[in-house]
């Protein structure tokens, strides 16, 4: 449902969107988008449960941007989370390289899924969008010495997956299934029709 917010409530340079995460891969994104945005660390805890990993990217996105809401009461507040899934296995960030080996041997020569969680607060706390999107991803085959060389590299680390699609590891990458900035970490095409729907910005792109 769309609420109607007076122009002093718009998304402008005046009253950026609060991107609650210090990702690099989000905040290009909506620098791309020339969407006004202002980071703020959530420091909130991306503990993944027991579940459907479908349903757990949202609750710790909406956790994320819940988190920062005390101290932006009067913003929208957007926030997402994503993993990478291969059959029943969630993927994290690896902590170290042996962890970011195991995770590519893994995804070697196989399709996976990138599921991203996104919510999006109003400035009067209701969530105006609290969904989670997927793509797949297609690996091609990968040799023991291709890990370990792009693992020298430094980028597999505070990626889901031990990869990231935009830099050196989409030589890995045969094909993708669905929305390619979701493997980035931020849908954006979900994210504008949202903003639009809830009334946070009256159009796209924004002058």
């Amino acid at each position: 449902m769309r609420l109607t917010f007076s122009s002093s409530n718009l998304i402008s340079s005046e009253n950026p969107l609060i991107l609650a995460s210090d990702s690099p891969r989000r905040r290009d994104i909506l620098t791309q988008l020339r969407i006004p945005f202002r980071q703020v660390s959530s420091n909130s805890e991306e503990k993944k449960a027991a579940g459907d990993p479908m349903k757990d990217v949202c609750l710790i996105a909406e956790r994320k941007a819940m988190a920062v809401r005390p101290s932006e009461p009067s913003s929208w507040i957007m926030a997402a989370d994503t993993v990478v899934v291969l059959g029943d296995n969630v993927m994290g960030k690896p902590t170290d390289a042996r962890e970011a080996f195991a995770m590519l041997t893994n995804l070697d020569g196989k399709s996976h899924r990138v599921i991203t969680g996104l919510c999006i607060l109003s400035p009067i706390g209701t969530r105006a969008l609290c969904d989670s999107v997927v793509t797949e991803v297609r690996f091609r085959d990968i040799a023991e010495s291709e890990i370990n060389a792009y693992i020298a590299t430094g980028e597999p680390f505070g990626k889901a997956g031990a990869y990231a699609i935009q830099g050196i590891g989409a030589f890995m990458v045969e094909g993708i299934t669905g929305s390619y900035t979701n493997v980035v970490g931020l849908p954006a095409c979900v994210l504008v029709k949202a903003l639009i729907e809830a009334g946070a910005i009256a159009q796209f792109p924004i002058y």
